[in-house]
Order: C-alpha cells, then structure tokens, then sequence
C-alpha cells in the first residue's frame, strides 16, 4: 500500500501540468510571503543593525576561514541537530518535525515533477508516507504535551493563537494526506478519497500561503540568528553587551520575592 505512488492515481482526474504549477505557485507563495515577512517586520533591517552594533564592540577580527567553520558549526548544531534545544523532548519533536517535513515536502515535489507519468521507485512514496508519519508524530507530541502554554501553564490544548497557524496547517496537511493516500489505495479515486484529498490541499494552501501570518519564515531567520551569535561570541562583541543585572539564583527573573507575611 504505501509504495504506491497517490499522485499517479489522480492523472486520469487532474492534469500533471496542473499539478506540478500548483507545486510552483506554492513555493512562490513561500519565497514572496518569507519576503514580505522581512519587509514589513523588517527583520533583515534590525538583523544588520544589530550585526553592525556588534561588530563596534568587537575585540578581534574573525577571519573568512573562522567564519567558514562557525558556518559549519551552526548548520551541525543549530540546524541538522537542533542542540539548542535544552529539553530534550522537545529536540526530539522537533527534529521528527523538521526532517518528516522535509522528507515530505522533497519526495511530493520529485513523484509529482519526475515520476508522474512513469512507474515510481517504491523508496520514494515509502519516504513520503515516513516523512508525513514522522510529521504528525512530532507535531501532534507537541501540540498536546510540549507547548509552553499547555505544559507550564495549564491552559487547554484547544486554545489557539494566531501563531499557531503554522503547526496547525501543518498538522493538517500531513495528516490529510495519509488518510487520502490510505483511502485513495483502498478504495480508489471518488468519494471520501476525494473529500480528503481537498482538505489536504486546503490545509497545505493555508500553510503555504500564510507564510506572512504564521511562524513559517522563523525557520528562515533561526540559522542566520545563530550564526551571528556565534560570530559575536568569536569576535568578542558579545562579552562587551551590559552585565545582567544582579538576580537570585533561585527564580532567575531579577525579581526579589518579597518574604510571606503573618497577619
């Protein structure tokens, strides 16, 4: 079952011409929205103002192949393994998150672009029903037992914000697909197979298409963010920001706790 190709099945219903422009339209969606993102919260005016500020306070020059290694080192551990996650069960989630959509994201683009119209390798629908397993895995552990909100503050795992727009579509998108993909193999094309194929392409229009909205280009911005940090920590700029100000040790916030009373 899960070496079939869902995407060949609905050639004879939809066009591979309009699916794969659908594909296209898509990521634009993704490159324009990430765009506008950075115009209208200028997140890229504020990242090199903060760079240029840093690099005022530096105490040494980092040179290209330093930069080079630093660059190697954010990608190791800030992106391919997510080490500045402290809670472990949160990296975890993340990482089934991040590598399932990736798996996802990759292997639909190549079986609608490159094997449409001819038979598909079976690793390749096996790796796109992974990578949506994986998804769900790691979001649905998250939405229900990792979010701050819910985990720290007892709020229920219903409330949603508009910055849960991204995990949420996400959520959706993954697991529309593996009921369609399930049913559609099944049953074959037609009935609820149908009804489920046009939530998954609902769902993954929303998260596509509300790039400027949601928290998707964050995962643009973390590495950057990272890697500067870590420039600055080379070059000394970050040893030169002011001293935090004087806190307990026990609750970590600068706030003295004042003492109960007896009334």
């Amino acid at each position: 079952m899960f070496t079939i190709n869902p995407f060949s099945q609905l050639s004879g219903l939809i066009s591979p011409l309009a699916m794969q422009v659908y594909v296209l339209v898509m990521i634009l969606l993704v490159a324009g929205g990430t765009l506008l993102d950075v115009i209208h919260k200028k997140s890229a005016k504020y990242f090199f103002n903060n760079a240029e500020k840093a690099r005022t306070r530096a105490t040494r020059s980092v040179s290209g192949v330093e930069k080079v290694e630093i660059l190697l080192k954010t990608i190791a551990e800030d992106v391919l393994t997510s080490a500045e996650f402290c809670n472990q069960r949160r990296r975890i989630a993340h990482l089934l998150t991040m590598y399932g959509f990736i798996l996802f994201a990759a292997t639909t683009a190549i079986m609608i672009f490159v094997f449409i119209d001819s038979p598909t390798p079976a690793i390749l629908p096996l790796l796109w029903h992974a990578g949506a397993l994986m998804l769900c895995a790691g979001g649905y552990w998250f939405w229900f037992f990792i979010r701050v909100d819910v985990a720290a503050e007892g709020n229920p795992w219903y409330r949603v914000m508009p910055a849960d727009l991204f995990v949420l579509s996400l959520l959706a998108t993954a697991t529309f697909a593996l009921i369609w993909s399930v049913l559609l193999q099944t049953a074959g094309v037609g009935g609820w197979s149908n009804l489920f194929f046009v939530l998954f392409i609902v769902a993954s229009t929303v998260l596509f298409g509300s790039v400027l909205w949601s928290k998707f280009a964050h995962m643009f911005f973390k590495p950057a963010a990272a890697f500067q940090k870590r420039v600055a920590k080379a070059d000394g700029s970050r040893d030169g920001l002011p001293a935090p100000a004087d806190k307990p040790a026990q609750f970590g916030l600068g706030i003295k706790r004042l003492q109960p009373k007896n009334y």
